[in-house]
């Protein structure tokens, strides 16, 4: 015998538990990430102290109520510096994945839209880039450039755009085939015209989810490298750079690498539960 189908009412009461617990969710990744850019806005009127100011006396204190997340080995002010890092390393983030997505959009509408050879070759172009180690070219471009902020947008604009490019010119070509789109070619509307008005808005729903777990990826790979003493120079605060500078002290000083490390973890889990709330909404 085959299960009865559940009645109408559970099935709808079902359908507005997953609808509110998906809101809850995007609401609690808004949440944390407009923490965050509030705590970059009003880092220097609610930090404790100057994060470049050293006092070798006060150096490796535990938490207390006058460092509340303790010193590092130079007795600058943790906290402090915890908080001016979201100065660095949002900006830079932001900056990462927005260059990364135009140079993605703009060749994956290329590829899609014109198709022929200009999407053969931009194709194999990623295939390229994709084919190797993506830390090994970025370390490769910032070991030629020299270590910093633009080696690293640089970087990223190099090889950041290959998954945005796919996303986008798989999603033209779906939506070309939709009628709307076929009875704009054969009103005689522009070939351009018909690209931004028509194809790109209907295309653009993956890649805006991808954008915002890209964010979280530029900030990662920021703090990969400049752990590996290749991104933000010190004596700017910088939460990878942090991580670094607290690992000699790890076993009898936690924190110095404890504070910066789930500075990170909470920051990446805001966009992981806004991106996959916003793909769930943008499939609906």
């Amino acid at each position: 015998m085959t299960a009865a189908a559940p009645p109408a009412t559970v099935t709808l009461a079902l359908r507005r538990r997953r609808a509110r617990s998906r809101r809850s969710i995007s609401w609690l990744g808004v949440g944390i990430i407009v923490a965050f850019v509030l705590l970059a806005l009003v880092g220097p009127l609610i930090a404790p102290a100057d994060p470049l100011a050293q006092n070798l006396a006060d150096r490796l204190q535990p938490p207390s109520a006058e460092h509340l997340l303790g010193t590092d080995a130079l007795g600058r002010d943790l906290l402090s510096r915890v908080i001016y890092a979201a100065r660095i390393d949002l900006p830079i983030g932001l900056a990462a994945a927005l260059i990364s997505a135009t140079v993605g959009i703009v060749l994956g509408a290329a590829g899609g839209f014109i198709g022929r050879w200009v999407d053969t070759v931009l194709m194999r172009l990623g295939d390229l880039v994709m084919a190797f180690p993506t830390y090994v070219l970025v370390i490769a471009l910032i070991a030629i450039m020299g270590a910093g902020v633009p080696a690293i947008l640089v970087s990223f604009a190099l090889l950041g755009w290959v998954p945005y490019a796919r996303l986008l010119r798989s999603e033209i070509r779906r939506v070309n085939q939709e009628e709307y789109v076929a009875a704009a070619w054969l009103a005689a509307i522009a070939r351009m015209k018909v690209l931004l008005v028509h194809i790109l808005p209907n295309a653009m729903r993956p890649v805006l989810s991808y954008f915002v777990i890209d964010i979280m990826m530029a900030i990662l790979t920021l703090a990969s490298l400049s752990y590996l003493g290749l991104g933000v120079q010190p004596p700017a605060p910088e939460w990878g750079a942090m991580v670094a500078e607290g690992q000699p002290y790890l076993q009898t000083n936690w924190w110095l690498t404890a504070a910066p490390g789930l500075t990170i973890a909470v920051l990446g889990l805001g966009f992981l539960l806004l991106g996959e709330s916003l793909e769930k909404r943008l499939r609906a």
